[in-house]
């Protein structure tokens, strides 16, 4: 495989690290999605895709993770994995390798959508140069943005996901005040993720007076569950209706005329009901400033790589 002008792309979060090779015309080819339980390590992670790779060698890499790089030495928020920048790029054999965080790599990625590969959800149109700000629920929360600037677009990474969470009903504010019980901070991500929605189902219950099944993130959004159980059901809501509460916040903090765009694992696959859950409504709940929400479109990303898309555009950027 000649492969000396070839680019290697990674989104690396806590459930799975997901490669591409980027061909020199920028086509993204031999996409994998590998579980981050099965290794150790990083290293050993992208030393196992390189392997399938017929050891390509490569001229660059930009990896996209789950955390917020500063020097070289990166720790993941919501999984184990710590490693060398350098000592990575040695072992990798790759000539240059950045790493950034993987909402970066989102927002670096969203101009480069197709129509088909987000879906509107509610009013809004956006305005042309205007800041886009995208939210990411999974195992975490991670936030970023799109700004315009003399040279164009640029991404602008974030730990908006750790912002404290506000309650804007009475019920929210009793599941928080249960789940601050456990946690010193309650932030955005501790009930906005996969984590977050068994925190609200198991609050849900408790404030029921109901037991609490074991209930996995995907168990609890699965419409087939929320038949039979009625605190899943509203776990699934007033996840929906906090995410509106936070990237309304979102809109408004950034000036995001632009859209807001919501990726991240959860969301996509709830479908319909979320354009019909009160997200939306909740997104414009800001008072005075309803109008102006009204007007900002909001989006769901359904691109199934769009983490390595985006880390495709960052290559051969400084």
């Amino acid at each position: 495989m000649n492969t000396t002008d070839w680019g290697l792309v990674g989104d690396i979060g806590a459930t799975y690290a997901r490669f591409a090779l980027v061909e020199p015309d920028g086509t993204l080819t031999k996409m994998r999605a590998i579980p981050c339980s099965d290794y150790a390590t990083v290293g050993d992670v992208l030393a196992a895709y390189l392997g399938e790779m017929e050891g390509a060698k490569l001229a660059q890499a930009v990896l996209a993770v789950a955390a917020s790089p500063i020097g070289d030495k990166v720790s993941l928020t919501n999984n184990p994995w710590t490693f060398s920048i350098e000592e990575l790029r040695q072992r990798a054999g790759i000539r240059r390798l950045r790493v950034v965080n993987d909402l970066y790599a989102h927002a670096a990625a969203v101009r480069h959508l197709l129509e088909e590969e987000r879906i509107q959800v509610g009013p809004g149109t956006a305005v042309a140069d205007a800041p886009i700000g995208v939210i990411g629920p999974g195992t975490g929360l991670g936030v970023s943005a799109l700004v315009p600037t003399a040279t164009g677009p640029m991404p602008v990474a974030g730990e908006g996901g750790h912002v404290t969470m506000s309650a804007a009903d009475a019920r929210a504010s009793a599941v928080l005040d249960l789940v601050r019980r456990r946690y010193d901070h309650v932030s955005a991500e501790r009930v906005l993720s996969g984590p977050g929605l068994v925190n609200l189902y198991n609050a849900l219950c408790e404030l029921s007076k109901v037991p609490a099944a074991s209930l996995t993130a995907a168990q609890i959004t699965d419409p087939r569950t929320g038949a039979t159980d009625a605190r899943a059901q509203e776990a699934t809501a007033m996840f929906c209706a906090m995410l509106g509460t936070v990237a309304g916040n979102l809109a408004l903090t950034l000036g995001a005329r632009g859209g807001i765009y919501i990726a991240g694992g959860i969301v996509p696959k709830l479908g319909d009901g979320f354009a019909q859950s009160r997200f939306r409504a909740r997104f414009e709940a800001k008072g005075r400033f309803r109008g102006y929400l009204t007007a900002i479109p909001t989006y769901v990303v359904m691109h199934p790589w769009v983490g390595l898309l985006g880390a495709s555009k960052l290559l051969d950027h400084p």
